[in-house]
């Protein structure tokens, strides 16, 4: 007599086999993150307004998430490779939360404003100073992530005489 797997076991099985980006939990998760992460671009822009312009809030908004993105990647890169809960914390964290908080579609927005004003210079300096910032702050995430896993010791330099 052979024993046939249930159905629940088979679909399981069925969706372990897709790719991340088709597997609906993933998809949930994701939805979930990025609801979290709108929210609290919302909240901040509306909280900042009094002290600082849209295009300004825009700018360490997407600072804050670069640096936030590095931090969150190279954390979980050090622990290990993207499978199972690391998968999980990057897809809800990383492309959810900090995907839906920076913007660069409200970015890409306020370049556009600035060039149909005619501030050229604005323009530029702010679109190249908003990337120019963003890696920056993506950088320093990476390192201080780099830094926390080590335990703030330093590497040793293999081959030298000290």
């Amino acid at each position: 007599m052979t024993t046939q797997p249930s159905a629940a076991a088979r679909s399981a099985r069925a969706q372990a086999a897709k790719p991340p980006h088709q597997q609906v939990r993933y998809l949930i998760v994701v939805g979930i993150g990025g609801a979290v992460g709108t929210s609290a671009r919302f909240l901040t822009t509306q909280l900042s307004a009094p002290w600082l312009s849209q295009p300004a809030a825009t700018m360490i908004i997407n600072v804050i998430g670069s640096l936030l993105l590095g931090l969150l990647l190279e954390a979980l890169a050090c622990r290990g490779p993207d499978v199972g809960r690391r998968r999980m914390v990057r897809l809800l964290l990383g492309t959810g939360v900090l995907g839906g908080f920076t913007t660069y579609s409200t970015f890409a927005t306020d370049v556009q404003s600035y060039l149909q004003q005619g501030q050229w210079l604005l323009a530029a300096g702010y679109g190249i100073g908003s990337v120019l910032l963003g890696l920056l702050a993506a950088g320093v995430g990476v390192w201080l992530a780099t830094v926390l896993h080590r335990g703030g010791r330093r590497p040793i330099k293999r081959g030298s005489a000290s």
